[in-house]
């Protein structure tokens, strides 16, 4: 019987896999040589590609009449939308650029269950009068989806700006700036099938931010730097595509089908409105960095709850703020699907995951002295 020599790449959420049409896309944006900023016929050719995408993703994230920049990705985005002056707040579960764009940002906690709390928001408000309140729309690590309507209605109330970081969201779920009623919104291409290097940060009518990079009038003078052409041509035929429906019954009958398999596994957030391609899960006794490795020799790729840039495992802070403690902090795993995700790939990802307790407890049993767990991960 022939073995499986495929790779399976289910880590979506730290980037997606480039779409065949976004791949044609850029390749005619390289064949144009002009620069946006020059009047000539090949710089007004490249002016026009960018327009056309700028109505283009305004358009399929509900948002006409707002105002789009385009930046180097969503880290920017979201360190831009912080400039604010005054006191921000911040949810506890925000992906670094946020957390880390404000060293002053006040932390609102989120419940047990991954969603932020709404009673402490508003005491936190009143306390603070804060400026600008900066929540996401879906978690890059649980794929839980946070109430934004609700919490728009009490910054609304307040007098306070929303920032909200739609990354994750962008492809995976509906996506309205106008009914999430916030004033600024940040979206990165290479989560949804578009090219890394080029994100946006769109702003409602009225809302102005201080220029984050000067030196010169690209973007309306908001943003200078000569734009990413070909990487805005990929974002606009990215931002067209959606993961098909198929996806959410993966993730649930892979989801069904380990908590049958496999003894001491857990799932984050299957009570919780969630991205259908998202599963945080874990398997008790076995720390993140040891799943991975094995996997990854599989054949597999997934991620931990939570990757440092240097490429170490670090504890979740996510499930930290959700009131997880070790050794569970340093066990998550985050399985992400994608447009090619199959339930081969599913299939695939389960049977390592059950050769690799299976191993693990064999290897417990000759040596009661062996540590695995996640307990001991840094």
């Amino acid at each position: 019987m022939n073995r499986d020599t495929r790779r399976v790449y289910l880590d979506a959420n730290a980037t997606c896999p480039i779409l065949p049409e976004v791949k044609a896309a850029m390749a005619a944006a390289l064949a144009v040589p002009g620069n946006a900023s020059s009047i000539h016929r090949e710089g007004r050719q490249a002016r026009a590609l960018i327009e056309q995408a700028r109505r283009t993703i305004l358009q399929a994230i509900d948002a006409g009449g707002a105002n789009l920049y385009f930046t180097s990705g969503a880290t920017e985005a979201n360190n831009w939308a912080l400039t604010v002056p005054g006191p921000v707040l911040v949810s506890a579960i925000e992906h670094p650029s946020v957390l880390d764009a404000r060293i002053d940002a006040i932390t609102m906690p989120v419940t047990r269950q991954g969603v932020a709390d709404l009673a402490a928001l508003e005491v936190l408000i009143e306390q603070h009068e804060p400026r600008l309140v900066a929540v996401m729309l879906a978690n890059n690590e649980t794929g839980i989806v946070q109430p934004i309507q609700e919490i728009a209605a009490i910054c609304q109330r307040a007098g306070t700006a929303l920032h909200v970081d739609a990354v994750q969201a962008l492809g995976k779920i509906p996506l309205s700036f106008r009914e999430l009623n916030c004033q600024s919104l940040s979206l990165s291409a290479h989560k949804c099938g578009g090219p890394a290097g080029i994100g946006a940060l769109v702003l409602a009518p009225g809302y102005q931010l201080e220029s984050l990079l000067r030196g010169g009038g690209q973007e309306q003078r908001q943003r200078a730097g000569t734009e990413n052409l070909a990487g805005i041509a990929g974002f606009a035929a990215a931002i067209q595509h959606r993961l098909p429906p198929s996806i959410e019954g993966l993730r649930d009958q892979f989801e069904a089908a380990l908590l049958t398999t496999l003894d001491d596994v857990w799932v984050v957030g299957q009570d919780q409105p969630r991205l259908p391609n998202t599963s945080c899960i874990g398997i008790s006794g076995i720390a993140a960095e040891t799943a991975l490795m094995d996997l990854d020799l599989a054949g597999i790729a997934i991620s931990s709850g939570s990757a440092c840039s240097s490429g170490k495992v670090a504890h979740s802070h996510v499930l930290a703020a959700m009131g997880m403690a070790p050794p569970r902090l340093g066990e998550a795993l985050r399985v992400s699907a994608s447009w090619q995700t199959t339930e081969a790939d599913s299939r695939r990802l389960l049977a390592g995951l059950t050769s690799l307790q299976k191993r693990v407890t064999e290897a417990r049993n000759a040596d009661p002295d062996l540590v695995l767990t996640g307990e001991n991960t840094t």
